[in-house]
């Protein structure tokens, strides 16, 4: 072979390999990127062309799949759904939200669970189904959430504090997943334009996530948790209650709640001080003990933690690096202490369980297109942030909170209710955010609650927690342990 035949080879070989390489790059290489891509429409088709299983809600599907005659095959269909919108999300052309996302392997049919079901249909001939997800969610509490809120802005979580099942999440205003699902990309985008625009933030999971909360004066049951487990506290020990506490290096001033003093005494016991929300005892207090200790009892409730319930959680917060100003602003929930209602409602709930807290989860079953059984949660504890006996003493101190404090608006005939007030600074010139968790009944806990309503919701300037998030939290109380 002459030498320019011997270059045409080489040349010609050199094409073919890269003719080669360049076909395999798509096929494997860019095979994500390609089938994420929204522009792809067959990935689009495929996606819609399963039959997606339902979200099941105490045995009824609030998210299925109906057969449409397009191409894309079929439709999911939300019942009711702005009532359960933050807990299913949506699944939509371009993206999905919510259990829709976390659960989308099972509710495909996709799941390595679902296997043997995916054999079968591929020697039946039978087209694929999806699996089904049971949530935890409790209708009536739900709906009691739902219902109480309003049209405030805010949310609700109610947990089953023996198991950590999430009987309730409620997150408002909400908006109808409905209009995400259509099958117009047009409809998809104007609508979804329209939700992000919306200064409410529809579409912000508030139990969850977001921007987070100052807690104001419900973190005072941290406080009362670290006092109570050093041993040199207990319910009934004095505590300093002056009307006014002068903060080291700087000319600000903790006054309590009212501008006055706790009572005509220079101290309080530590259960009045909780009964009535006072400031500055633990304020000083959280001085005397310093930001480790308080830090360090935060986080066994979980704050900075990360947790999926299966939707990603943001960790709540407690600052670092303080000087004692800061840390005393931070003892009343204030500073640059922020929280979700989950986590509040999870100090609720380990002090309800006497000081086991257990994971928070939404999913109870899972189940193949059979309805066979295929993964379900089991309850699995979170942590131990504080002992039995320091949930006993903080469940009367609690009680006492509702019986004769600043909870009274929780109060249910027979019915005895824990629980704790707070209305937090929101760093603005807007009202305040009132609070309150709670749990109940209190010697044999079925749910634990929190309530957030942002900027004193329908009070505006005359909300505290009491009066303005009591009695959200009765009502949900009242739907879990009346059935």
């Amino acid at each position: 072979m002459n030498t320019p035949l011997r270059r045409l080879s080489v040349v010609v070989l050199v094409m073919f390999l890269a003719l080669m390489g360049g076909a395999t790059w798509v096929q494997y290489g860019q095979a994500g990127d390609l089938n994420d891509d929204p522009r792809n429409v067959r990935t689009v088709y495929r996606d819609y062309g399963r039959d997606r299983g339902p979200i099941v809600v105490a045995g009824n599907e609030v998210a299925h799949s109906t057969p449409v005659d397009t191409p894309f095959g079929f439709q999911r269909v939300y019942s009711d759904g702005p009532l359960y919108a933050h807990a299913t999300g949506y699944f939509s052309m371009f993206q999905m939200t919510g259990i829709e996302r976390a659960s989308s392997s099972v509710l495909s049919g996709t799941d390595d669970s679902l296997l043997w079901s995916r054999i079968r249909s591929l020697f039946t001939g039978s087209q694929q189904q999806g699996g089904s997800v049971e949530l935890t969610l409790d209708p009536a509490a739900q709906e009691a959430a739902r219902d109480a809120l309003g049209d405030q802005q805010g949310a609700v979580v109610a947990l089953d504090p023996r198991t950590g099942a999430i009987l309730a999440m409620v997150s408002t205003p909400s908006f109808d997943p409905n209009d995400l699902a259509v099958h117009s990309s047009a409809q998809v985008n104007e609508t979804y334009n329209e939700l992000v625009a919306d200064e409410a933030n529809p579409l912000i999971n508030r139990a969850i996530g977001g921007g987070l909360y100052a807690p104001g004066s419900v973190f005072k049951l941290v406080d009362a948790a670290m006092l109570l487990e050093s041993g040199e506290y207990d319910p009934d020990s004095q505590v300093p209650a002056p009307a006014e506490l002068e903060l080291p290096q700087t000319s600000h001033v903790i006054r309590n709640p009212g501008g006055g003093p706790c009572t005509a005494e220079d101290t309080v016991t530590l259960t009045y001080a909780l009964q009535q929300s006072c400031n500055t005892p633990f304020s000083a207090l959280a001085m005397e003990f310093g930001e480790d200790a308080l830090a360090e009892q935060a986080e066994a409730f979980g704050f900075g933690r990360d947790l999926d319930i299966p939707m990603g959680v943001t960790p709540s917060r407690f600052p670092d690096g303080m000087d004692q100003a800061q840390l005393a602003m931070s003892a009343i929930g204030q500073y640059d202490v922020r929280v979700s209602p989950l986590q509040m409602a999870m100090v609720s709930a380990a002090i309800a369980n006497d000081g086991v807290l257990m994971t928070p989860h939404l999913i109870g079953t899972e189940r193949g297109p059979n309805l066979q059984v295929t993964s379900s949660t089991e309850p699995e504890e979170f942590s131990r942030p504080i002992s039995a006996s320091t949930a006993a003493d903080l469940r009367e101190m609690m009680l006492s909170v509702v019986e004769s404090g600043t909870g009274t608006p929780a109060q249910i005939p027979n019915v005895a209710v824990a629980g704790k007030t707070g209305t937090a600074e929101s760093g603005t010139d807007a009202p305040q955010h009132a609070w309150f968790t709670a749990f109940a009944p209190a010697q044999n806990p079925q749910v634990a609650v929190a309530v957030v309503i942002e900027h004193g919701g329908a009070d505006g300037d005359e909300a505290y927690g009491g009066r303005s998030a009591g009695p959200i939290a009765r009502a949900v109380i009242q739907a879990v342990v009346e059935q």
